[in-house]
């Protein structure tokens, strides 16, 4: 039987738009007709003509919690991401504590599993001194290993990752390059200052020490136009890699320094205009596969500090798939596009295909987004869902998905419709088992 019917939706077949009915039962698609008749539905949703989309897989956030809960906790990191049409997450090591080993990973895992309502990964994280630890991490079940900072020397490790067959998430940025540049500017306390310390040659480098080890690859928040080349190349020959881009680094630029302040610090840093329209080139012809929000929540009185002393991130999975959207109203990008790079590309490289995540069409979860596609809004970081209460897309235009659905049920309709606890953990195949308690 039928338990929910989605009528009156329009949806990207055949790559047309179609005017289409989605039905759903257990959670999963059922069918997706022009003309349905059933005898019995349990609930029905009105379409009301808008455009369903399956909704986004962010597989680059930083939900905080434990020791940062102030910032960020898994309750409204994740309402966050269901409010902009987000409904599964990787969540990256560096916390307070970082997820080095079993105790970590399942300190994170109760806090995720009690609070968030929407689907979930965690990465492991890497350092020097946990390199035994990795086997055990991977046989838990993390989704790849990763943020892994190019500051250490993690040669066995990465080996390791290797061995394993495991995705290495990069953060690329020669760390040599940019002590040299913060001892040249320490007394230099301009905002824009920190574009200079990170600079387009330090990311380039890393890209291009890291394509050398012929790890799989997957590097996070691409910013520069001469990495993206190197990625091309590398993809080119064959290579196992793949990277990500962040809103911030297609919307904003070092012209935002005036308007941010030290509200603007990210690594890496907001980069000169000339960058992007090669970042979008490359969005679009596939050589970046996916959008990623690496949404990194500081508070507004931990950001409002000397340029050298606030913390470096931004807040960015509720507004992700909002800008995405209203950059494909305007053409920037197509629809099917902006599918594949926040969604089916996502769920295949790290393995949410495996959980039926990943498009929508029949035996895959309901996992749906409808927008009223004339609906464009200002994002104003008043009415957004993160603990940090501010955005540095204030006043961008953006369309907001109207319903966010998970596994066939509504839990983003003007708020938030569904407990704590809702979202799985999405396991990657792991030894131990959903059902290890040993914690």
């Amino acid at each position: 039987m039928t338990d929910t019917i989605i009528k009156n939706v329009r949806m990207l077949v055949n790559n047309r738009i179609s005017e289409v009915n989605i039905l759903i039962n257990d959670s999963k698609i059922e069918k997706i007709s022009k003309i349905v008749s059933i005898n019995a539905v349990d609930n029905i949703i009105n379409g009301r003509g808008d455009l369903a989309l399956p909704s986004g897989i962010d597989v680059h956030v930083h939900f905080r919690d434990m020791k940062e809960k102030h910032k960020e906790d898994w309750y409204t990191g994740s309402c966050a991401a269901a409010a902009g049409g987000i409904t599964t997450v990787v969540d990256h090591p560096n916390t307070q504590p970082p997820t080095l080993n079993k105790k970590s990973f399942y300190q994170k895992l109760i806090k995720a599993r009690s609070k968030s309502v929407i689907d979930f990964g965690l990465n492991g994280g890497v350092e020097s001194k946990n390199t035994k630890e990795l086997t055990e991490l991977w046989n838990l079940g993390v989704t790849a290993f990763g943020e892994i900072f190019g500051s250490q020397n993690l040669g066995e490790a990465l080996d390791k990752i290797k061995r394993l067959g495991a995705v290495a998430c990069i953060h690329a940025e020669d760390e040599t390059i940019n002590r040299k540049l913060m001892e040249k500017y320490k007394n230099n306390h301009n905002p824009e200052v920190h574009s200079l310390i990170r600079p387009p040659e330090s990311e380039e480098a890393a890209v291009a020490a890291l394509l050398k080890k012929q790890l799989t690859l997957h590097f996070c928040h691409i910013s520069t136009k001469n990495a993206v080349n190197l990625i091309h190349s590398a993809k080119e020959k064959g290579e196992n890699v793949t990277c990500e881009v962040a809103p911030h680094h297609l919307f904003l630029s070092t012209k935002s320094w005036g308007r941010l302040g030290s509200r603007g610090k990210m690594n890496p840093p907001l980069r000169e205009p000339c960058h992007i329209p090669p970042l979008w080139e490359a969005l679009n012809d596939h050589t970046i596969d996916m959008v990623a929000s690496d949404h990194a929540p500081h508070t507004i009185e931990e950001k409002n500090t000397d340029i050298h002393d606030a913390p470096p991130g931004v807040p960015g999975v509720e507004t992700l798939l909002p800008l995405m959207l209203e950059a494909a109203k305007h053409n920037h990008i197509t629809l099917k596009r902006l599918i594949e790079v926040t969604r089916l590309n996502p769920a295949k490289r790290f393995g949410f295909d495996a959980h039926n995540k990943g498009d929508i069409k029949k035996g895959f979860d309901a996992d749906i987004i409808i927008v009223n596609t004339s609906n464009t809004t200002p994002i104003r970081g008043e009415k957004l869902h993160s603990k940090a209460g501010w955005t540095p897309f204030e006043g961008t235009p953006a369309l907001f998905p109207r319903l966010t659905l998970l596994r066939g049920k509504v839990i983003w309709d003007e708020g938030i419709t569904v407990k704590k606890g809702y979202g799985n953990h999405c396991l990657r195949n792991a030894s131990y088992g959903e059902n290890d308690n040993t914690y």
